[in-house]
């Protein structure tokens, strides 16, 4: 073990997950205070500097002077991917450690979670063959890749988002560029990161949840949503402006619905995206569940 794994050895990563309107930010934010620590945000939504309201970024004030890496770090134009974040947070990790014996990671994108936490899998990747799969996707939707998917990996498909086009369009780069399926290059070990994870995730009463999205929704609105979509609208074709609360607001904008539609909509997609969150985080037996509760008894209970 060399000097640098020796110091590395006793650094702690503590992932603050939870789905979407669970309180993990104002949990996340009260323990880095009490820590004098920093905070890597894995929202995937909260990197785009261009999107504010319906990604639900914590303000400046929020923040409350703690240093935050991934919010309003890139540009809609300029996708991050899972292996992207995972490569640029383990760089800034590497530095941030050398300060800091404990960092926090806040979020609800699994996925991205995953990849810093685990690693990710050595899968070879084509860019022409990527944007051959994105222009079919473009052209005749994702049914078409749905069933392409299916026919040639059934176990991926029977475990993916089908509502989630850069996952099918990433499995189906993956097979045509291998002829092999997606899921097979997935069961590759990765390396294990240099830090040691702790994951706490926040649980809610379902209902409770559900409420507290509800009138998440409803605040987005009050507080311009829709002036917001209006100004990313000749973006609407990037595969990041593929998300809740912004396509169901672009069809408005298109006069496909209502926007009282549009709004049920966001509500209803919401919840099911916090469903699919939860079954993400359900993965993994090492994550400790607390009830969501007084941020101070929260912390209480992390320490």
């Amino acid at each position: 073990m060399n000097l640098l794994s020796k110091k590395m050895s006793k650094k702690k990563l503590i992932v603050i997950q939870g789905p979407t309107a669970s309180g993990k930010t104002a949990l996340g934010i009260a323990l880095a205070k009490k820590l004098d620590t920093v905070i890597l945000s894995a929202d995937s939504r909260q990197f785009y500097k261009e999107v504010i309201i319906g990604t639900a970024k914590p303000s400046m004030d929020e923040q409350d002077g703690i240093k935050h890496y991934f919010i309003d770090s890139h540009s809609l134009e300029d996708e991050v991917s899972s292996a992207r974040f995972a490569r640029e947070a383990l760089e800034i990790l590497g530095i941030e450690f050398q300060n800091h014996d404990t960092i926090i990671m806040v979020g609800g994108s699994g996925m991205f979670i995953d990849a810093v936490c685990i690693g990710l899998d050595s899968i070879p990747k084509s860019d022409e063959l990527k944007a051959e799969v994105t222009k079919e996707f473009e052209e005749n939707g994702l049914e078409k890749l749905l069933e392409e998917l299916k026919e040639k990996d059934f176990a991926y498909y029977s475990e993916v988002d089908k509502d989630n086009p850069m996952r099918i369009i990433r499995a189906l780069e993956v097979i045509r560029l291998t002829g092999n399926t997606f899921s097979s290059q997935r069961t590759r070990k990765p390396t294990p990161p240099f830090f040691e994870v702790q994951r706490f995730v926040i649980n809610h009463e379902r209902d409770k949840l559900y409420s507290r999205i509800n009138r998440r929704v409803d605040l987005m609105l009050e507080n311009g949503l829709v002036e917001e979509v209006k100004s990313v609208q000749h973006l609407k074709h990037l595969q990041s402006m593929n998300t809740v609360g912004y396509s169901e607001i672009f069809q408005y904008l298109d006069h496909e619905i209502s926007l009282e539609h549009a709004v049920e909509l966001i509500k209803q997609n919401t919840r099911r995206y916090a469903k699919r969150q939860l079954t993400w985080f359900r993965r993994h037996p090492d994550a400790i569940w607390i009830d969501y509760d007084e941020i101070e008894r929260m912390i209480k209970k992390i320490l």
